[in-house]
C-alpha cells in the first residue's frame, strides 16, 4: 500500500498532471484534447499520462481509432481512505484543543 500511495502522491505532485486529472473528472478525453490547454508537445503530455497510468490514477479506453483516457476511481479512493485516518486524528486533536480553550476561558472569566 505504501508503494501505491508513493506513486499516487508523486504523480499528483506535478501541477500539469493535477490539471489533467481535473479535466478527466469531467469525462473521458483523447491525448489531443488533454494536450490542448497546455503549451506542451504531445510527447510531453504522453509522458505525463504514462505517470498517471502507472500510478493507477487513469486508464486508457478503446474507441474506434482512439484511446481516450478516463479517471480510475479506485486510486482516488485509496487516497481518501489514507486521508481519513489523518482526518480522525486532526478532528480529535481539535476537539481536545476546543475543550482546553473552553477551560482556559472559563478560568479567565472567574
Amino acid at each position: 500500500m505504501d508503494d501505491k500511495l508513493d506513486a499516487i502522491f508523486s504523480a499528483l505532485a506535478d501541477p500539469t498532471r493535477r490539471a489533467i486529472l481535473g479535466r478527466l473528472a469531467k469525462g473521458k478525453a483523447t491525448v489531443a484534447e488533454l494536450a490542448d490547454p497546455f503549451a506542451l508537445s504531445q510527447p510531453a503530455i504522453s509522458k505525463h499520462l504514462k505517470v498517471l497510468e502507472q500510478a493507477g490514477l487513469i486508464r486508457s479506453g478503446r474507441e474506434a481509432n482512439s484511446r481516450p483516457r478516463v479517471l480510475e476511481p479506485a486510486a482516488l479512493k485509496t487516497i481518501a481512505d489514507w486521508m481519513a485516518d489523518y482526518r480522525r486524528f486532526w478532528d480529535q486533536s481539535f476537539d481536545r484543543l476546543d475543550d482546553y480553550l473552553s477551560k482556559v476561558q472559563g478560568y479567565e472569566n472567574d
